[in-house]
């Protein structure tokens, strides 16, 4: 039996600083431990690991899963960064001047 596959999520793609956050600020936001933020980032895809072994946090990407909006998180793992069940998070997070989408 094969072990299952890694889900591919584009998350903070592309790159921009004011859509991320640390652990300890989305720990915050979601009135939960850092650990359970990073479990969140690895199962369903509102963060990632980066140089230096920290994590950023998706602002949007938080507020989609705080919601329980499948919908809008699963178009923003496939790259949409404007579409109409997107956009509302973008803007909710002040990211008024959103990334294009992705693919």
């Amino acid at each position: 039996m094969m072990p299952p596959e890694e889900p591919n999520f584009i998350v903070l793609i592309p790159h921009d600083p004011r859509e991320a956050c640390t652990l300890a600020q989305a720990a915050r936001r979601a009135g939960k431990s850092e650990s359970t933020v990073r479990n969140w980032c690895l199962n369903h895809g509102i963060g990632r690991g980066v140089v230096g072994g920290t994590w950023a946090v998706s602002k949007p990407a938080l507020e989609m899963l705080l919601d329980d909006d499948r919908d809008a998180l699963r178009a923003y793992h496939a790259g949409n960064r404007t579409g109409p069940v997107v956009r509302p998070y973008f803007e909710r997070c002040g990211l008024l001047s959103k990334p294009r989408d992705i693919g």
